[in-house]
């Protein structure tokens, strides 16, 4: 990947991609292989260099909202000043209300996000969104693409799993699709939808599914 650039990953259920962000999160060991961010290979402890919102979203049941996004800026060392940072997400996130909530009174809507400002405010370089838009309401998913279209312009990278392959691709440069694990097509929006003469994502995808399953993974 490279700064700046959002990329999707699709595929079946069971295909890996929740795992996949785990590793690369340091939540689980791989396998086999290396991960490695900027040509250095990455030890357990990923630091601030990757962040990871999970499909189900988790929050700490006794913090408020904004002892959250509080906490995370301890943790990373925002500088003097993030409180101004964090009102903006709360109110981009319609989370203003919200602020003083505990954890466990907030919605599934509203944890996702309450992860959503924690993680963007963290700061981290590589931002991996576990199906994002699962959960949220329309404005929620409007104002996480544009949250998402302004980090990309600060240089971060951004991994996006998700099933809503068109919603994925409105904010995505390239699309990676894999299943059992493997990479079974990739390349930009564009490109995809020319496999098809222009047409939709959902075809590529069950296209792309269906030589796997009868020919193996290709490249």
């Amino acid at each position: 990947m490279a700064d700046g650039e959002i990329v999707a990953v699709a595929g079946p259920n069971g295909a890996g991609k929740s795992t996949t962000f785990m590793c690369l999160a340091g939540l689980v060991r791989p396998d086999a292989g290396t991960i490695a961010l900027d040509g250095v290979v990455l030890g357990p402890d990923r630091g601030r260099a990757i962040a990871l919102i999970p499909e189900t979203p988790e929050v700490y049941p006794m913090l408020t909202v904004w002892e959250h996004l509080a906490f995370v800026a301890a943790l990373t060392r925002r500088p003097a000043g993030w409180e101004r940072r964090a009102e903006e997400l709360l109110a981009r996130l319609a989370l203003t209300g919200e602020r003083d909530t505990l954890g466990n009174a907030l919605s599934k809507g509203m944890r996702q996000k309450t992860l959503v400002a924690a993680t963007v405010l963290g700061g981290a370089p590589v931002l991996l969104l576990d199906e994002p838009l699962i959960g949220l309401d329309p404005l929620g998913q409007r104002e996480l693409r544009a949250i998402v279209a302004d980090l990309r312009a600060e240089g971060h990278s951004i991994l996006v799993s998700s099933h809503l392959l068109e919603s994925a691709a409105a904010m995505c440069d390239r699309m990676l699709v894999i299943d059992r694990g493997r990479l079974v097509v990739e390349g930009t929006i564009e490109e995809l939808r020319a496999r098809r003469q222009g047409g939709s994502l959902e075809d590529v995808f069950l296209d792309a599914i269906a030589h796997q399953t009868a020919d193996g993974p290709t490249a």
